[in-house]
């Protein structure tokens, strides 16, 4: 973690609400944290997940990558090896599982993410409600690859991977589906492109559909993008982790409410 993030990240940890639910005064909020968000009951698909994830740590082999987001803070070249993905790219174990926790929980039947990265995530999607469609975006034809093969090793069959620049694949993705009722935003950490592939999934919400976006504070832009998506009129809730968003539609919210919480 950079110095200025820790920075951040320290100021969150002052001015966020309790991480059991003290003083939050929304039954769903209240009920979603003590029931999913801070539920760390193990469930028997983590220990597959995370035996891939410990093979790609120790993973020597070599990738070229095509990067056509806002790159990394650390992998420098585009010739990378899988560990160091791995170490540095991957969503963390406890925010992987809480995705799991939160897919579990809404039942989404429709699942979009953006940024398959080696699969890991996706797979605690797909696991999280194995009715549901996943449909994941990756821009890396290697890393596909990479994901492809984590997939068969646990046998996943409801997640359609689709290779390519965000800004042609999305369009198809999208055209091919009625709803959306999860989306998880983690491909092109730039403001201008977290803030349009938003707007382009805006059309497909349902009272129910919930919208992830990582890092949101990663960068000034992705702080710019993500203060900016709180204040659309459609947004009736959005939960604040540090390195996770959460934001909802439900009408039965009356008023807006913003909340910021330890996890």
């Amino acid at each position: 973690m950079n110095f200025q993030l820790l920075f951040k990240y320290l100021s969150y940890k002052f001015t966020a609400r309790h991480k059991y639910g003290y003083g939050i005064h929304s039954p769903f909020v209240f009920d979603l944290l003590t029931k999913t968000i801070r539920n760390f009951k193990s469930f028997n698909c983590y220990k597959d997940i995370e035996n891939i994830r410990k093979t790609a740590k120790h993973s020597k082999k070599i990738i070229e990558v095509e990067d056509f987001g806002a790159g990394s803070h650390i992998l420098k070249s585009n010739k990378r090896k899988i560990k160091d993905i791995a170490k540095y790219s991957l969503t963390k174990k406890k925010y992987s599982q809480l995705l799991f926790r939160l897919v579990n929980h809404f039942k989404p039947e429709t699942i979009l993410e953006f940024g398959t990265s080696l699969g890991i995530t996706t797979i605690y999607l797909a696991k999280g409600n194995s009715d549901a469609k996943v449909i994941s975006l990756e821009g890396s034809k290697k890393i596909s690859d990479e994901a492809k093969n984590n997939f068969k090793k646990l046998n996943i069959k409801n997640i359609k991977l689709i290779t390519g620049e965000f800004d042609k694949t999305l369009p198809k993705a999208l055209s091919g589906i009625k709803n959306l009722d999860f989306v998880f935003f983690d491909g092109n950490h730039t403001k201008d492109a977290t803030l349009s592939y938003f707007n382009q999934c805006l059309p497909y919400v349902l009272n129910d559909t919930v919208f992830v976006f990582d890092d949101i504070h990663w960068s000034e832009q992705m702080e710019e993008a993500w203060e900016k998506i709180k204040k659309h009129k459609k947004i009736t809730v959005t939960i604040d982790l540090f390195f996770m968003g959460f934001v909802f539609f439900r009408k039965e919210n009356y008023y807006k409410q913003d909340f910021k919480i330890r996890f």
